[in-house]
């Protein structure tokens, strides 16, 4: 398969952030990752504990999820449902990327997003279902800056026709198998327009999926088109290597701690690729001190919990 070459870099906030695929690895300079990067916009950004905040960095107001107690005392010794729940997702498999092996070795339960078209799509998607996790398509959606080819294979455009971006949806479903949803690969643009999700949100119902908003774009229409619809609002609500450090995932891990404390459950997102190590590192050490207090669960599991969610396919 042709290895792809993208180049994309950002001025924001006096910071030159470059974005390098090379022979199918992700390398990045500057404190943000692609999709991270993305979601910086304007005088708004969302910030790593998912706040609308200023350019200072105070906090405006909580975007996702809704709030509760957390159970105390014999309540919380029950049933699963009333301890904290944590979904963390990794993005950016498939193309034999550095860290794959250590974060299919973490003690937990993964949900795994699987770039479509790529050397090993379908063999690192088979490894996550036979492990027991769960497995979204990782789709490559145009980004508001760059140019589209940096995305590499199946890229949905916001120029696409109606039928083209449907074409493009099927396809990369049909290319990573045991899929249980589709996430988006960076897409400001495009999980700005409501059209194009239109299309991409029917799919996922005619097949009994569901979409997780990574949230690269803070004006995201997503979960609004979602709901009319009637599918899940699913968003991620922290980058955890949005700093390439073991030592930064770590603390990131302890801010799902905190949101998944306050608020029931926290969808979280970090990538292999080449700080892939220090990701699943990061992840490692902060598993320890999160274990006693939430529980680690495969996506597909939160949303049919928190959303009560019972697909209902028309296609067979």
């Amino acid at each position: 398969m042709r290895k792809y070459q993208w180049r994309h870099r950002l001025m924001t906030g006096g910071r030159n952030i470059a974005v390098l695929l090379s022979a199918g690895c992700l390398a990045i300079s500057g404190s943000y990752a692609a999709s991270a990067a993305e979601a910086l916009n304007g005088k708004t950004v969302l910030t790593t504990d998912s706040t609308a905040a200023d350019v200072n960095g105070q906090p405006k107001a909580l975007l996702n999820g809704p709030k509760s107690t957390v159970p105390t005392g014999n309540e919380a010794k029950g049933s699963r449902q009333t301890r904290s729940r944590v979904a963390i997702i990794i993005d950016d498999f498939g193309n034999d990327m550095k860290g794959t092996d250590e974060i299919f070795s973490l003690p937990i339960k993964l949900t795994v997003a699987v770039m479509p078209f790529l050397p090993t799509s379908q063999q690192d998607a088979k490894r996550a279902h036979e492990r027991g996790d769960d497995v979204l398509v990782h789709l490559p959606m145009e980004p508001k800056s760059g140019r589209p080819e940096w995305l590499g294979p199946g890229a949905v455009l916001a120029k696409m026709t109606d039928a083209e971006v449907r074409q493009k949806v099927e396809a990369a479903l049909e290319n990573v198998p045991y899929a249980i949803g589709i996430n988006n690969h960076m897409g400001s643009k495009v999980t700005g327009d409501p059209r194009i999700m239109g299309i991409i949100l029917a799919v996922c119902k005619e097949r009994g999926l569901f979409f997780v908003d990574s949230k690269t774009n803070y004006r995201s229409v997503v979960g609004q088109v979602a709901q009319e619809i009637g599918l899940p609002r699913v968003e991620n609500h922290i980058f955890l290597d949005d700093v390439h450090t073991a030592s930064h995932v770590r603390k990131q891990m302890r801010l799902v701690q905190e949101r998944a404390l306050n608020q029931r459950y926290c969808v979280t997102i970090g990538h292999v690729g080449v700080q892939g190590k220090n990701t699943a590192a990061g992840i490692r050490s902060g598993i320890e001190d999160m274990k006693s207090t939430v529980d680690f669960i495969g996506i597909s599991d939160l949303v049919k919990e928190e959303w009560k969610w019972a697909p209902k396919p028309t296609l067979p």
